[in-house]
């Protein structure tokens, strides 16, 4: 017998709790509300394979990986109303478990698996599956143990962006009402204002203070830029954020770009020569604010980033050496066999640690068998293979997951490339180099990128199930089958895109037509040089890890400022933004603490409103830009729809388009300051 359910979030769904008090998700722990069903498994894995491969094209083909979460949400609870019986929310929750999947391993693979290609290393089918399969299984298992601290011990002490602007959209969907009106609404609002930009290219998307007289002057001889992206999604994101730790990410970012950039610059402007890590002729003299970021300042992020994760595994060892201890292993079973509550119960972790035995004697053995050149020292080098990828998933596991909790970015790239760095190092001494080793760094790094990326996005799938009431071992089943359907989808697409498109110009892939795959190049150029033994980065390694060290001695949040020093400033820049009218709002309603939950709560939905529009329409966008642009689509189906779909007002570019961006970006922030305060506080 099914127990109803209520139709809107707590109101302690997003604050700490007080002492005594407890969360009640909306679906009760004594439901027996459908969640795991035929409708919920089908859509579910349909959605893994399409926004797989989706995912894999867009993001190859057009430089650019749109978020799969969000979108599958909306089109669970779309589908939802297509069955005679109407999907329950959990069934949704299923759904996007499923479906989710696709994104996740998507990031993983095209960060790291078309280099691959780019360098001319042997692959195969077998080989993308397993990498991208093993990955998965690696972030699934690692975060399930940690799953009861991140989800409930720390219950409003991580804002979760995604997570919550996922669970507004399931919540409204089956709430309807006033919750659906205003979420439909900030969407519409949103995801027109982000379209505009994103395609028909009314004004810039990023405002920079290069539009601006005597600012530009600046830029130019002092290497100090100011930026900022107007896109409605990265607001609503800074407004679920809230103000703090939008200002400890800001204050990361703007270290690195009005200190750290200007520094480098300075003393760099005299050198006649290359500084490494910067390779070919590249001269500090020479570069922008942006080129010496990219080519030194970031390396720093990447050091902060991981000194941040090892002090954050330091002071939670007592937590990670209880989800791995003797008493959670072999008292794991019972606890998922009915004696714990529902929205409580987990895989067990017998299960688990069988899961983890697995998968290390299979990485084991694809790394020996299928990777390595017999040599000499082949068991070695499979050793070192196996304990890089066992040691780096497990470690940065939880930094994965703090990441996504904290701003909702998983900044893979970085600690996936920090993993190429000292697996190249391990290889080269125990005798690999040349090709062998770049195939076997990368495959490594592919794996590792896969089970990051998979914990990020698990955490979040988990978050939104514990609001809402689903069953976290359902969920975790749910994840590991869209796994498996989105290895098969990405390794697949992989090949047909390097046939059809290619990643590297030849006689057969015009320079035209190739892919872009941004990270992936940038990967390859990593391993060639690490391969051949060219020096790394380590002294802004260490530079970057003494500041998260301080950051840490002096109480700020460690990791939110080396994700702050690593991310663009632009992408931080709009998170203040979104974070300080959150705080206008819930001040506006003076001490009366009933109206300003009321105001943020309305706040949120008109956040979550604007991520979700933004990410339907970046997925549109994204569409749109490659039908304008393939030429075997235009060959097709003949030059006037590719004309349709590539029109737009183009005026996306120069100072006038950055400065009305400006004025539309502060008319939208009003917008949504005024449309949170629009309550009285009554139900």
């Amino acid at each position: 017998m099914e127990i109803s359910s209520s139709k809107s979030l707590p109101e302690n769904a997003y604050r700490p709790l007080k002492p005594g008090e407890s969360y009640e998700p909306i679906v009760p722990a004594g439901s027996a509300m459908q969640e795991f069903t035929p409708r919920s498994v089908t859509l579910g894995i349909v959605m893994a394979a399409v926004f797989s491969a989706a995912a894999a094209f867009l993001g190859l083909k057009v430089g650019q990986v749109f978020e799969a979460a969000i979108p599958i949400a909306i089109l669970a609870v779309g589908f939802g109303y297509a069955f005679k019986r109407r999907s329950t929310v959990l069934e949704n929750v299923i759904v996007q478990s499923v479906g989710a999947a696709s994104g996740l391993v998507v990031a993983g693979a095209i960060f790291t698996l078309p280099a691959l290609f780019i360098l001319g290393l042997p692959v195969d089918l077998f080989k993308l599956f397993l990498v991208s399969l093993l990955g998965g299984a690696l972030g699934i298992a690692f975060l399930v143990p940690l799953r009861r601290h991140f989800v409930k011990e720390m219950h409003g002490e991580f804002p979760f962006p995604e997570a919550t602007a996922t669970t507004e959209v399931l919540v409204a969907g089956e709430a309807g009402g006033q919750q659906a009106k205003v979420l439909v609404s900030a969407a519409l609002i949103g995801g027109l204002f982000d379209f505009l930009i994103l395609h028909l290219q009314a004004f810039a998307e990023v405002f920079t203070t290069r539009s601006v007289w005597l600012l530009d002057r600046l830029a130019e001889r002092s290497k100090i830029v100011f930026k900022i992206d107007v896109l409605s999604s990265v607001m609503g994101l800074g407004y679920i954020i809230g103000l703090r730790y939008s200002a400890v990410i800001c204050a990361g970012s703007f270290l690195s770009w009005f200190l750290l950039v200007p520094i480098v610059a300075h003393f760099g402007a005299g050198s006649t020569s290359v500084i490494p890590p910067v390779t070919g002729d590249a001269l500090i003299s020479g570069m922008g604010a942006e080129a010496v970021f990219r080519g030194y300042v970031r390396h720093i992020g990447i050091g902060a980033i991981a000194a941040a994760g090892i002090l954050g595994i330091l002071r939670s060892w007592r937590v990670i050496a209880k989800a791995f201890s003797f008493k959670a292993i072999f008292g794991g079973a019972k606890l998922a066999s009915g004696e714990s509550e529902r929205t409580d119960r987990d895989l067990p972790m017998t299960v688990i640690l069988a899961g983890l035995v697995a998968v290390a004697l299979v990485a084991w053995a694809f790394f020996r068998f299928g990777v390595l050149d017999p040599s000499a020292k082949v068991t070695t080098q499979s050793l070192i293979a196996l304990l890089v990828v066992i040691v780096i998933s497990f470690l940065f596991t939880s930094v994965a997951a703090r990441a996504i909790a904290t701003v909702g970015t998983n900044p893979v790239s970085g600690m996936t490339l920090m993993t190429l760095i000292l697996t190249s190092l391990f290889l080269v001494e125990a005798g690999l180099s040349g090709k062998a080793g770049m195939l076997a760094a990368l495959l490594i790094g592919g794996v590792v990128c896969t089970a990051l990326s998979m914990a990020g996005g698990l955490i979040t799938d988990l978050k939104v199930g514990y609001w809402i009431g689903a069953t976290p071992a359902v969920q975790q089943r749910s994840k590991f089958l869209g796994t498996i359907v989105a290895a098969l989808s990405v390794g697949s697409v992989l090949l047909l895109l390097n046939k059809v498109y290619g990643f590297v110009p030849g006689p057969d892939h015009p320079a035209g037509q190739v892919l872009a795959a941004p990270q992936a190049n940038a990967m390859a150029a990593v391993i060639k040089t690490l391969m051949s033994a060219e020096p790394v980065p380590w002294l802004l390694y260490g530079t970057g890890a003494l500041i998260a060290i301080s950051m840490q001695m002096i109480g700020v949040p460690a990791l939110a400022f080396a994700l702050g020093m690593y991310i663009p400033l632009e992408l931080n820049t709009p998170l203040l933004v979104g974070g300080f009218i959150a705080h206008l709002v819930t001040k506006s309603a003076g001490p009366d603490e009933k109206l300003a939950s009321a105001r943020n709560s309305r706040g949120i939905l008109i956040a979550s409103g604007f991520i979700a529009g933004g990410a339907v329409m970046g997925v549109v966008a994204t569409v749109f830009k490659y039908l304008a642009t393939d030429e075997k689509f235009a060959s097709a189906v003949g030059t006037g729809i590719p004309s349709f779909f590539a029109w737009n007002f183009g005026f996306g570019e120069g100072k006038g388009s950055e400065l009305l961006a400006l004025g539309a970006y502060v008319l939208l922030a009003a917008y949504m300051y005024w449309d949170a305060r629009r309550t009285n506080g009554e139900a």
